[in-house]
């Protein structure tokens, strides 16, 4: 599915509202001036709140993303590039799934499938 290039300085965000922060291992493709987002790329989460009960704490620390909604036509270093429709998997520190994370924000001009 086409969509919007997520590059390092776009937004997502995890099932339960914390900023997913990520950091590229792309250093030859830029948009905005941003390094294009991998699916290989992990992305750390700050300011998850999620507990279980009985009030353990269990956030989620980063974002594993799914080649299975990334870019099936533009390949860089041989990884498929991020997309505005991509769905990561919220982890937490025990390496726990926590549910779908998803991109909030991405270039406004370079589309991608």
């Amino acid at each position: 599915m086409p969509g919007l290039v997520f590059h390092e300085g776009g937004s997502a965000k995890c099932p339960h509202g914390g900023e997913a922060i990520t950091v590229s291992a792309n250093k030859r493709v830029f948009v905005s001036g941003q390094s294009v987002a991998l699916v290989t790329d992990r992305s750390a989460v700050i300011g998850c709140a999620f507990t279980v009960p009985p009030g353990k704490p269990q956030p989620c620390v980063s974002v594993d993303w799914s080649t299975a909604v990334a870019s099936t036509r533009v390949f860089v270093s041989g990884q498929p590039v991020l997309l505005q429709t991509s769905v990561g998997q919220g982890v937490s520190a025990e390496q726990a799934p926590q549910g779908p994370a998803a991109v909030v924000g991405t270039s406004a001009r370079v589309f991608a499938s």
